[in-house]
């Protein structure tokens, strides 16, 4: 199999204007980046519109894009939109991500780009609707939340709406036209300008390497759409959600919130829910990571008002059911399984049996233990080999507040000798280990500290924050990691 090697770098996480990097200019730039750097992947985190806590992993949708990715510019290059520069927002820190203000200015330019250009686009936006058949439920539930001051939609007032009648949302749709055809013009922009981005790094040699949660939102789209999907009562109540037990992370273990699957009806319906899931995720990704993999075997199931996930109990999943139904209705799947927690032999047997590669972190390696999973020494081909993964700190401040027993055994193991080399050093590991995927956060290539980690699990807010510094990815730092790829036997020949 071909080695590979990336960088995972959120695409809100990238330099440029409006306070928020975006899928034009910044995003081009990096993929220029990537391929001098000889990497032949990049990863991004779920690209959904963000929910609680600005965390993509509590989207509002499965299948749409987050409207505040949407470049501006490129909006303007193609003639949607006159820009003023005086509109632009300038943020105070450009090295973090204020979604307030982002949200703010940025809906305000686009719709003014959308009442400019909606015509001229109108038999492109009604074959967008005929195609994507989620996508005017998704703009209605938008809509409707915004009608409603952003309420859940299990607590809006009109219950019709809440119950999908018929009659409610033919009269919604009448109401709130507008707004309905504002936001299916929000999802076929950033469909337009993703699929143009994806097709740019493709033919550089770079795979396009997405994130899927293996949960939704409680408050969402298909939550609202499809509630017999999932573990809900007739008001649309989670009955119990989902988390993870006391681990590394919390002592409470992670209580999450979102509704579990109703596993046994999927089963008998096919598993039509997920394949169409899946089957949207292929289209968007030449690569998927499966979030919590482990679901799929076992799941923490925990009461809905729980204070926390001490009291959940596991629950067997779906298992190789649902994956022989992927292979039968989308064969060439190309998945990582995120594997990462409470794994039992069940979890084992199952990623074993999909035959996709595992994930494995380097930083969990240095306990002491010449058995530890993510050693360098006993990696598995069929791995995705991280330094950390957008859950851990960076690479950096592990070094800083790792202790000096830990330091002295990494250093032995993976040969550096003082804190500040720590950084280089895991990522050359990772890079010359046997796992077929080597992966490394644009943080640890820039060596930063602790503020720049993407997420403090067990953390509701600061999190889904960091922006790169204009400037910050070099030649310097490109040849740094072509080096590393070619010495690795990885590099991009593109």
């Amino acid at each position: 199999m071909k080695r590979q090697c990336g960088i995972l770098m959120h695409i809100s996480s990238l330099p440029g204007p409006d306070g928020i990097g975006s899928l034009g200019r910044e995003a081009y730039e990096f993929a220029d980046f990537l391929q001098k750097s000889g990497m032949n992947i990049w990863q991004v985190l779920p690209l959904g519109p963000t929910g609680y806590g600005e965390s993509p992993y509590q989207s509002t949708s499965v299948y749409a894009g987050n409207p505040l990715l949407i470049s501006i510019d490129r909006l303007a290059e193609e003639g949607f939109l006159l820009l003023h520069e005086e509109e632009r927002y300038v943020p105070e820190n450009p090295e973090q991500v204020d979604y307030g203000a982002v949200r703010s200015h940025k809906m305000k330019i686009l719709r003014e780009s959308f009442c400019r250009s909606e015509v001229t686009l109108k038999d492109e936006l009604k074959r967008f609707e005929r195609e994507e058949s989620w996508v005017r439920d998704f703009a209605m539930f938008t809509a409707i939340k915004e009608h409603f001051s952003g309420a859940m939609w299990t607590q809006w007032p009109n219950e019709g709406l809440r119950r999908r009648k018929k009659d409610a949302l033919h009269n919604c749709g009448i109401e709130l036209d507008e707004e309905i055809r504002f936001h299916i013009w929000c999802q076929y922009m950033f469909a337009r300008q993703w699929k143009a981005l994806k097709a740019y790094c493709n033919e550089r040699g770079i795979l396009m390497y997405g994130d899927m949660p293996i949960y939704v939102s409680e408050d969402s789209a298909d939550t609202w759409t499809h509630p017999e999907v999932f573990q809900l009562d007739r008001d649309g109540v989670p009955k119990r959600v989902a988390g993870v037990p006391p681990d590394y992370f919390s002592a409470d273990g992670q209580l999450w919130g979102n509704p579990l699957y109703r596993w046994t009806r999927l089963r008998f319906h096919g598993y039509d829910w997920w394949v169409s899931r899946m089957a949207h995720m292929a289209s968007m990704y030449d690569i998927i990571r499966v979030d919590h993999f482990i679901g799929f075997a076992n799941y923490w199931s925990v009461k809905h008002g729980a204070p926390n996930a001490r009291g959940g109990k596991w629950i067997i999943g779906p298992g190789k059911a649902l994956f022989k139904t992927f292979r039968k209705k989308l064969p060439g799947l190309d998945i990582v399984a995120e594997d990462l927690g409470e794994v039992n032999d069940r979890v084992r047997n199952l990623v074993a049996f999909t035959g996709y590669p595992g994930m494995k972190v380097l930083t969990f390696a240095f306990g002491g233990s010449e058995d530890n999973i993510h050693l360098p020494q006993n990696i598995p081909e069929n791995t995705a080999y991280y330094t950390g993964t957008h859950d851990n700190a960076t690479a950096r401040s592990w070094a800083e507040s790792a202790s000096d027993e830990e330091i002295a055994y990494a250093g032995k193991k993976i040969g550096f000798t003082t804190r500040a080399e720590a950084p280089w050093a895991l990522i050359r590991a990772v890079f010359g280990s046997r796992a077929r995927i080597a992966v490394v956060p644009m943080q640890d290539v820039l060596e930063l500290p602790g503020w720049a980690t993407m997420n403090h699990p067990g953390q509701a807010s600061g999190n889904w924050l960091w922006r790169m510094k204009p400037g910050a990815a070099t030649d310097a730092i490109a040849e740094k990691l072509d080096t590393l790829a070619r010495e690795s036997n990885r590099r991009n020949p593109a």
